[in-house]
């Protein structure tokens, strides 16, 4: 028996309903897979004349990418200021002065301006400070001045267990502090000293690039945390804003035109796309950097 020749239209419009819904559903498809991947990888700098923006964040430690890509925009002559976004407790002493260096490279041939997040405390407020001006939020959490030396302390539970540890070595303060012995005063007066000095060059770094003297750093330098409208008040940031506010002293004091684009910079704009949205999406572990910990440190509650 034939099929119903009035059906044939009805299933001829079905077919082209359902190829029009294919369509829209791979358009819409394709559009959320552009926008994820100008999320994950940013506008694509063409060469032209623009801002850079880079981000520290998470906790400080020695980053090569990091570094290249700073002397990139320092020798970029498209690139007519940068914003450093800074949101960290901070982290290794030595990663975040090497951090401040590379920050006031660029700051010696272009305008640098940080942004100043949730906290940038400590070694993160060291590398602020490599900044022609210091942004901050009301609320945000800064300051910190200080460094630490700690390492873990077992040597409690070995005695307990039962545990002796021999050391042969050349002088009685090769490898002080040790997490399997207990501090002598002699050891406990070197790290001080070690400590002592750390401490004494990050005021000096502060009262070099604030409007402050030494001793008025000094005076806020007892290791507390301010908010960023208390910062202003002492000094040790500069005013309260955000890009915009930052954007605006570009081109208000150093002639930065308001209309350039900000473009991100971050090294992992060169990494694979793949790599950048995995990024995005799962951010970085922390477990590998709390093993960083033991050493000199300038960091406010580090995360163990």
């Amino acid at each position: 028996m034939a099929g119903n020749p009035t059906s044939r239209p009805h299933q001829a419009r079905l077919k082209r309903q359902l190829r029009l819904w294919r369509m829209a559903a791979v358009l819409a498809a394709a559009t959320a897979l552009a926008a994820v991947l100008y999320v994950a990888t940013g506008p694509v700098d063409g060469g032209s004349d623009h801002v850079a923006r880079i981000h520290v964040e998470g906790f400080i430690r020695d980053d090569r990418a990091l570094h290249r890509q700073l002397d990139e925009i320092a020798a970029d002559e498209s690139v007519k200021a940068l914003l450093v976004v800074i949101d960290s407790s901070g982290g290794s002493a030595a990663a975040a002065e090497a951090l401040y260096m590379a920050v006031r490279k660029v700051g010696s041939v272009k305008p640098v301006a940080a942004l100043l997040g949730a906290t940038a405390a400590s070694g993160a407020y060291l590398v602020a400070i490599g900044a022609d001006r210091i942004f901050a939020r009301n609320a945000t959490l800064t300051g910190s001045i200080g460094v630490i030396l700690q390492a873990p302390q077992v040597a409690g539970l070995l005695e307990t267990l039962g545990i002796g540890v021999e050391m042969v070595r050349s002088g009685p303060l090769k490898t002080v502090p040790n997490p399997v012995e207990r501090l002598t005063p002699a050891g406990r007066a070197a790290a001080q000293a070690l400590v002592d000095e750390m401490f004494a060059m990050f005021v000096d770094m502060v009262a070099d690039r604030r409007p402050l003297s030494r001793a008025e750093v000094l005076a806020v330098a007892d290791g507390r945390v301010f908010t960023g409208r208390s910062a202003v008040g002492n000094g040790l940031v500069d005013a309260i804003g955000g890009e915009a506010a930052a954007r605006d002293w570009l081109a208000a004091e150093r002639g930065v035109d308001r209309s350039l684009a900000a473009i991100d910079r971050d090294p992992e704009s060169k990494a694979g796309w793949l790599d950048r949205i995995t990024g995005r999406l799962l951010g970085k572990s922390t477990a590998a950097e709390s093993l960083l910990l033991d050493g000199l440190i300038a960091v406010w509650h580090p995360a163990l």
